[in-house]
């Protein structure tokens, strides 16, 4: 039996960033990953879609500065575009991704870890070798989500290699719209949500003939309403055929090679090259032993402020990132691990975690309030805290102020006709922020102020003194707060 303090079951972004700040405590830890150091992110979703998307909105904001237009007729070179997200990934190869864990001073175990029992955990490799591992002080579970695919008739079951008529069509995901070789001519991607945006707005820029199914009303209606008319004109503007309150009813393939049917509940069909759904996420927590500590498995992770899970006695399982359905960001992942990573090292030390919190590090409550969201496609949006909507829905009394983007002074010069929309949301009892929302061209960069402002609680009045040069798109601040003192 191997005896750490910490064992990490899960080598993504969030298991790589709990064993770093287990290590630099100076506790044991072993890192457990059945797939490839990195996880997701790394491989399947925020590198690879990013490296996809970034040539295609370099190139329309070439076209929109007039000069730079007529250097920009051509058409992107899908080849290169794949390459280049190659590069990104690393060709798929984790060895540099092991080679930092390893320099850290942690364990990096290759194999299937499964919870055997408190504070025990078993790791089995390809080749069926077997180690058990103890924890002196924690276990954390951050194994990430996978695809969460509908009911849908025709759609191969989990499992069933989906390549003959019999098995079902074996869709897309994340992970073979990030990481696919060839441009299919024609694609159906179904949802509305980021994942499906972003994938519709690369396939489309890349050749494919895209065809966007909505079952709502709009897409990325979790964000403000105006966001997602931006972002459907700017689909429909690329090319992209955005169907709204459509929904696929039955799936077909009648040859492992051939195209696929799709039928709607509307009646109509599309047949296409490949389907890709992104229909939201699971979690990871199937097969990783959780009934031996009596949770059940398949479930999220129900978890506190320091991420540590409740219903288990001793206080020492920690579920971490997606798995808690938290916020299934990359980037609050990474924020719970330093949380949770640093409550373990405390508790592991026996230091009261209140007394050992002047900077807030052992409490994830940016999960709560303060969470920030980038969608990149063409219009980009970005968000922080809560819509006008949500806000009231909190009982908080709010002014929502809107500013057009265009008739900002460095908007302008970004891009000829540039189109975008700024809100913030002012809570009008405490006179803070508490929800910043930006659509259009690049205003991604635009919102880490915004997180800053809302996260901070910074009065509306002391925001009149931070003073944006000119001529920068941040001037929206300012035109933001005349229109809010009126």
């Amino acid at each position: 039996m191997d005896d750490f303090d910490v064992i990490v079951v899960g080598a993504g972004p969030v298991g790589e960033n709990v064993a770093d700040r287990a290590r630099a405590a100076g506790l044991s830890v072993a890192l457990v990953e059945n797939e490839r150091a990195g996880g997701e992110c790394s491989y399947w979703a925020c590198m690879p879609s990013k490296a996809l998307l970034r040539p295609p909105a370099a190139l329309a904001e070439a076209r929109a500065v007039a000069g730079a237009r007529e250097a920009a007729g051509g058409r992107l070179d899908a080849g290169a575009v794949l390459a280049r997200r190659d590069s990104f990934v690393a060709h798929w190869d984790d060895a540099g991704q092991v080679r930092w864990v390893e320099s850290t001073g942690a364990e990096f175990l290759r194999g299937h870890g499964r919870i055997d029992g408190p504070r025990r955990v078993t790791v089995e490799d390809a080749r069926g070798g077997r180690r058990t591992l103890t924890a002196r002080h924690a276990v954390a579970v951050c194994t990430g989500t996978r695809a969460k695919l509908p009911g849908l008739p025709g759609l191969a079951r989990a499992g069933s290699g989906g390549e003959s008529p019999d098995a079902g069509v074996r869709p897309w995901t994340n992970r073979e719209g990030t990481s696919a070789s060839r441009v299919p001519d024609a694609l159906a991607v179904v949802g509305g949500g980021p994942v499906a945006v972003e994938l519709a707005s690369a396939w489309q820029a890349l050749g494919s003939s895209v065809t966007l199914l909505v079952r709502g009303t709009g897409v990325l209606d979790r964000m403000e309403p105006f966001v997602g008319e931006y972002v459907t004109e700017g689909l429909r503007g690329a090319g992209v055929d955005v169907r709204l309150g459509t929904e696929a009813a039955e799936v077909a393939r009648t040859a492992p090679d051939g195209p696929v049917s799709v039928r709607l509940r509307d009646g109509g069909e599309l047949r296409v090259d490949e389907i890709l759904f992104a229909t939201g996420r699971e979690p990871r927590t199937d097969d990783i032993g959780l009934d031996t500590v009596g949770l059940r498995p398949g479930d999220w992770l129900e978890v506190d402020d320091s991420c540590r899970v409740g219903g288990v006695r001793g206080g020492w399982l920690y579920g971490v990132g997606d798995v808690n359905h938290r916020a299934l960001l990359t980037h609050q992942g990474k924020y719970q691990a330093r949380i949770a990573g640093a409550a373990i090292a405390a508790r592991a030390a026996g230091v009261p975690l209140l007394e050992s919190d002047r900077w807030g590090a052992h409490a994830a409550t940016a999960d709560h309030d303060a969470v920030p969201q980038v969608v990149f496609c063409h219009p980009e949006a970005a968000s922080v805290g809560r819509t006008a909507a949500q806000a009231e829905a909190a009982g908080l009394r709010v002014r929502a102020v809107d500013q057009d983007l265009g008739a900002v002074a460095g908007a302008s010069l970004f891009g000829d006709d540039y189109r975008g929309r700024a809100r913030m949301v002012v809570d009008e009892d405490r006179q803070v922020l508490v929800g910043v929302t930006f659509v259009g061209p690049g205003v991604s960069e635009l919102l880490h102020a915004a997180t800053v402002a809302v996260a901070a609680e910074v009065p509306v009045e002391r925001l009149w003194h931070a003073v944006p040069a000119f001529p920068t798109m941040s001037e929206v601040w300012l035109k933001l707060l005349e229109g809010y003192r009126g």
